[in-house]
């Protein structure tokens, strides 16, 4: 049996998170004493911006309508 590992770096890990998208989750409890103070249910999605429209079946942004997207 072989062991085979690709090695790639920070830019296309990120480039292929965006592309793809992913979703973070977890919990966190914060208690005294076996007594629940804080109980947050986190979930982060990152994806970029094309990604979330093609997913939800929206077509894609027109040439240059991207740099409307942010404030002045």
């Amino acid at each position: 049996m072989t062991n085979t590992r690709k090695n790639i770096s920070l830019v296309e890990l990120l480039d292929r998170v965006l592309d793809k998208g992913a979703v973070v989750s977890g919990d966190v409890m914060i208690s005294i004493a076996g007594i629940e103070l804080i109980y947050l249910d986190l979930k982060v999605l990152v994806s970029s911006y094309d990604t979330m429209r093609r997913l939800k079946g929206l077509p894609p942004l027109p040439e240059g309508e991207e740099k409307n997207l942010l404030p002045p």
